[in-house]
């Protein structure tokens, strides 16, 4: 068996043995989903201690919002929201913290103020130095795919074969990775639900995670909110969609995810334990 387990700096995070839950914490005045609830330190800490409380093992904090058709945030802008959440996370618990940024100041400030895991949209590409940060650092980086930018992502994306293509993109994004000294075990797959898919593509990927596992990396999905979810349920307000999220991941659990990212732990905890007691029934029956 494949070792997957992250090294985090205080705890390794194993998705072989338990699926791995990162709690989103956004604090950005215009994310899609909560923006602007989770600006004070006051705020930060309350909706911390939840994710804590419902089961999170990863806490994701983003500065900059990645929704569709989101503008840029200037980088002292989001050093100052990121760093006074690390910060205030810091001063609650030991969590493992995952910095949602494609800039390399951010990170390597977060890093340096305690953050364990750099979660990045563009799997490296949009600055250069990220890479050199994440071999210097030896930290776990979360590779995610991405077609354009989040500026322009949703006009009109188009894929062939959208698993073929992820998957390509995975492989040349390794090596890449390899090339600059980063180890392939501290390295995490993220397809991108949402970042550039059509309605069909996001299923599509959720249906076919085990396509990616042949890349002998842990791979994590984040459907939690997002605009499919809407288009099936009818649900219009990403905050009315936490139990389409617990179906998505259940399905991508069963599917193969070693990890989620879900604004809701607590919603999705009990989903994921009857995924794994499907998975378990169904591996003792083949």
């Amino acid at each position: 068996m494949t070792n997957h387990a992250i090294r985090c700096r205080h705890v390794d995070l194993n998705p072989e043995k338990q699926t791995i839950v990162m709690g989103v914490l956004n604090v950005t005045p215009d994310s899609f989903s909560d923006g602007g609830r989770f600006l004070s330190k006051e705020a930060i800490t309350a909706q911390c201690t939840r994710l804590i409380s419902d089961g999170a093992h990863i806490i994701d904090v983003g500065g900059e919002s990645s929704r569709p058709f989101s503008e840029p945030v200037p980088l002292d802008q989001e050093m100052e929201r990121v760093i006074s959440a690390v910060r205030a996370i810091r001063s609650l618990s030991d969590i493992p913290i995952s910095v949602d940024t494609t800039k390399s100041e951010v990170a390597r400030a977060a890093l340096d103020e305690g953050a364990d895991v750099i979660n990045d949209i563009s799997a490296l590409r949009f600055d250069e130095k990220m890479a050199d940060l994440v071999a210097q650092r030896g930290v776990p980086v979360i590779l995610m795919h991405m077609k354009g930018t989040p500026r322009d992502m949703q006009l009109n994306p188009h894929y062939d074969d959208v698993i073929r293509e992820i998957h390509d993109f995975f492989k040349e994004r390794i090596n890449f990775c390899m090339g600059k000294g980063i180890s392939r075990k501290q390295i995490i797959l993220d397809p991108g639900i949402g970042f550039g898919k059509r309605f069909q593509d996001n299923l599509d990927i959720i249906n076919n995670i085990e396509a990616f596992l042949d890349l002998q990396r842990p791979v994590l999905v984040g459907p939690s909110r997002k605009a499919f979810l809407g288009k099936i349920t009818g649900h219009a307000t990403p905050s009315h969609r936490d139990i389409a999220t617990c179906g998505a991941v259940v399905a991508a659990v069963l599917n193969g995810a070693g990890l989620v990212r879900v604004h809701e732990p607590g919603c999705v905890v009990d989903a994921i334990k009857v995924a794994h007691a499907l998975r378990t029934r169904k591996g003792e029956s083949e």
